[in-house]
């Protein structure tokens, strides 16, 4: 097998998955709140630099962004790691991708964000209906599917 394959690999599903994450922030949180893309990345931002990232600039936006596609990139990670380990992940795709999709809302939601400078007490199941499903969804179908789906088809 190419050495290169595995990277190609992770690095395709993170960029899809990360980009139909982001392009759902961006046009959810506009239409419900009024944020710009520009928010929504410094409130990536928050989780590494506390409450202030959300005064920050342009460079505070940027490297929010590139956290959320680093977060990608570990999440594309472990999903193909792991289905090298479980032939299930791959022959299952469909059922696994939307599966593992809700682990990461949950880990995020549940773990990450009570931990990191954010500090969130509030747990996934928490939010209101209106952001908790929506939530949810774009996990399953926009991360974890598509994470899912080419980690299959290169795996061939």
């Amino acid at each position: 097998m190419n050495n290169r394959r595995p990277l190609l690999t992770i690095l395709t599903a993170a960029l899809v998955a990360g980009t139909f994450d982001i392009t759902y922030a961006c046009i959810f949180f506009y239409a419900r709140n009024g944020l710009t893309p520009a928010a929504i990345f410094r409130s990536v931002a928050r989780g590494a630099l506390g409450p202030s990232a959300r005064e920050g600039g342009v460079k505070v936006a940027i490297l929010g962004l590139c956290f959320h596609y680093l977060i990608a990139i570990i999440v594309a990670t472990i999903y193909y790691l792991a289905s090298r380990l479980i032939p299930f992940l791959n022959r299952h795709a469909i059922i696994s991708g939307p599966l593992y999709g809700l682990c990461v809302y949950l880990v995020m939601y549940g773990v990450v964000m009570r931990y990191s400078a954010i500090h969130s007490t509030t747990y996934p199941w928490q939010y209101p209906w209106g952001l908790l499903i929506p939530n949810v969804l774009i996990h399953m179908f926009g991360i974890g599917l598509p994470i899912a789906l080419i980690t299959r088809k290169f795996a061939r």
